[in-house]
């Protein structure tokens, strides 16, 4: 069985939910416990899956060794108005090696996403966001990786995989699957300059902080175009997330990761979702395990909200706008049903087969193209088609 590798919630955690309100989180899920062994998948949208491994954690070790903290937070919650059902399939315990652990992981994401239902791993080091990508490789082609992360995360040239190097093994190794990798919310001191000219120069998104927080729009745009969505709570500020040992004086406030977190729920495409980093040895007052609890509520509220759009309805439920720039033909969509906007991108391949690509935009990027302007992103994106 493939879930062999899970352990039961720990049961002490139910004395403490015995005064819970009816519509509780706790009440209204299903719980893998050791009286009950695993829940039914028939008919789940959302499996949560805590991860015990903090081997390859640089400089935050003790992570991933309590997530029952963070559930104790979320079974606490009002359950929302949602019709997606839940379940908590419990811990996958460190295996005996690393890989062990990944292996194990990649078994159970890969049997979910399969069966259409949406994994959230809490626990582990960030490093665990290339089990999340690796299982991809057999799903889908081209697969558009999403970061929310202080740090690139990229390390040094022949540094083995770890929480602070293992996009490096995603974005070189051959064959490589990756089509899109965005970050959201890094600080340049944080990075060299020689990083973010290389993802510049690979036409990958990169976006500060303050762009973020500046205009929320742009998380939205990222994830309704990405099929793993991966956070490190350490781009959280310590004031609202003091539980990692890499916390820094600034980041999201706890509000804003929330609203992040939502936009990832309410992306149609987005399959996998990941919060990693949680260190309980450095959260005395369970300040992080109570943000980590909403984090995970705003993204099933967000699931519950998706809209449905492309690509599970036909364009011919789309007003078309053609535009031109500079002679050539942009065709712009707008959803009928959520208003959101989309632009194609055609291209023809060296057979002089045409490709066609539909990229996220919004409204002000249709203003542009008709000023004869083409925003960076779908600039970046026309360029990775190429």
């Amino acid at each position: 069985m493939n879930f062999e590798y899970l352990t039961p919630v720990d049961e002490r955690l139910f004395d403490i939910q015995s005064n819970a309100t009816l519509n509780s989180f706790f009440n209204s899920i299903e719980v893998h416990t050791k009286a009950n062994g695993i829940p039914s998948l028939e008919g789940v949208k959302i499996a949560i899956i805590g991860v015990n491994e903090q081997r390859k954690s640089i400089g935050n070790e003790g992570n991933g060794e309590e997530v029952d903290k963070i559930r104790q937070k979320l079974y606490q919650l009002h359950y929302g108005n949602w019709n997606a059902k839940i379940v908590d399939l419990g811990t996958l315990k460190q295996g005996e090696t690393y890989e062990d652990t990944c292996f194990a992981l990649e078994i159970i994401l890969s049997t979910l996403i399969s069966d259409e239902i949406i994994p959230i791993v809490i626990g582990g080091g960030h490093d665990l966001t290339y089990s999340m990508y690796n299982i991809y490789k057999g799903i889908t082609k081209g697969v558009n990786l999403a970061v929310v992360d202080s740090r690139f995360d990229f390390g040094l040239v022949n540094s083995e995989i770890n929480s602070k190097s293992y996009l490096k093994k995603i974005i070189t190794e051959k064959p490589n699957n990756l089509y899109n990798f965005a970050n959201l919310g890094y600080q340049t001191y944080y990075n060299s300059q020689d990083e973010i000219e290389l993802f510049e120069s690979m036409n990958f998104e990169t976006y500060r902080i303050g762009e973020i927080i500046s205009d929320f729009q742009v998380a939205e745009l990222v994830f309704r175009d990405s099929d793993i969505v991966s956070i490190d709570i350490s781009s959280v500020r310590a004031s609202d997330a003091p539980g990692n040992a890499n916390a820094g004086i600034n980041g999201f406030y706890g509000d804003e990761i929330c609203k992040v977190s939502r936009y990832a729920g309410i992306s149609d495409r987005v399959s996998s979702f990941g919060i990693f980093e949680y260190n309980s040895i450095f959260d005395t007052r369970l300040f992080t395990a109570e943000l980590i609890s909403q984090i995970i509520w705003y993204f099933i509220e967000g699931v519950n909200l998706r809209a449905q759009d492309f690509p599970y309805t036909s364009l011919e439920n789309y007003q078309k706008f053609i535009v031109l720039v500079d002679n050539e033909e942009f065709n712009f969509y707008k959803s009928q049903k959520s208003g959101r906007w989309w632009m194609e991108i055609s291209l023809t391949k060296n057979t002089n087969e045409r490709k066609n690509t539909l990229i996220p935009c919004t409204y002000q990027d249709y203003l542009l193209a008709n000023k004869n302007e083409i925003p960076e992103r779908l600039y970046k994106s026309y360029k990775r088609l190429k």
